[in-house]
């Protein structure tokens, strides 16, 4: 991901909390992600704002180990950033939506 955005170049790319997804391939690739309820589900959570991973998976409805999966795939296109802080037992994972706005242009 990158701050840029050269929209003359398929790629995707972040600014001002919107994800530009631009080129046939990479809106493939984003919709495939974004095709999942509970991905979708997992932004609208984390646009009220950051959440702890236990947090997140009993708002979802789901275990822990399934939500991890499912935030690598949102942070393999940029759109969730995890942070680890320390916690009461270890460390915990805290989830934060980048974007709020997704834009598809088909064509550089």
């Amino acid at each position: 991901m990158q701050d840029d955005i050269p929209f003359h170049k398929e790629g995707i790319y972040i600014r001002d909390s919107t994800l530009y997804v631009i080129g046939a391939r990479y809106i493939a690739k984003v919709s495939k992600i974004l095709s999942s309820e509970t991905r979708t589900r997992i932004l609208d959570i984390l646009s009220d704002g950051p959440k702890d991973l236990d947090t997140l998976a009993k708002e979802v409805g789901q275990s822990k180990a399934n939500i991890s999966s499912q935030i690598r795939l949102l942070e393999s296109i940029g759109i969730v950033k995890a942070t680890y802080v320390p916690g009461n037992r270890g460390i915990k994972k805290i989830l934060e939506a980048k974007v709020k706005r997704i834009v598809m242009k088909v064509r550089p």
